[in-house]
């Protein structure tokens, strides 16, 4: 699962974030990012359920906008082009928090969403509900069946 891609909020963010397959959060960092005046952006749209084919159909006008009359420049930060990966949710958080200070783009509400992540207490790396470590409990017992 992705807590944000280069592509959120229409291309305002300098990092791609997901709990990554082959162990821990993994963070890209880009090394260009989208400028385009804001005044080209169509007016915003509400990810919802209730919104979604317009979402998508704004989404895909930002980028027709963005190729026709965006440009990419380099960001200039110390971290640009890097690949992180964390051990846990926390850590990323913490990184993302780091990243920020330095002045890179993170989208609003990714760090506290890491921050908000349960961990498995048998385990220590899956992210409960629906670890897939195979244990058959918590270590301390209260649980022994997530």
């Amino acid at each position: 699962m992705s807590y944000c891609r280069f592509s959120t909020d229409d291309f305002h963010s300098d990092v791609y974030v997901y709990e990554d397959v082959s162990g821990g959060w993994t963070t890209h960092v880009a090394s260009k990012r989208w400028t385009m005046p804001e005044r080209l952006y169509p007016p915003h749209i509400p990810f919802t359920e209730y919104h979604y084919a317009d979402y998508l159909d704004r989404q895909t006008e930002v980028d027709k906008l963005l190729k026709k009359h965006g440009d990419r420049i380099p960001i200039g930060l110390q971290f640009d082009g890097e690949t992180f990966n964390d051990p846990t949710p926390q850590d990323c958080a913490n990184r993302l928090k780091e990243l920020k200070t330095l002045g890179y783009i993170i989208p609003d509400g990714v760090i506290d969403a890491l921050e908000k992540e349960e961990l498995c207490d048998y385990c220590g790396s899956g992210i409960l509900p629906g670890c897939k470590c195979e244990c058959k409990g918590n270590k301390d017992g209260k649980d022994d069946q997530h």
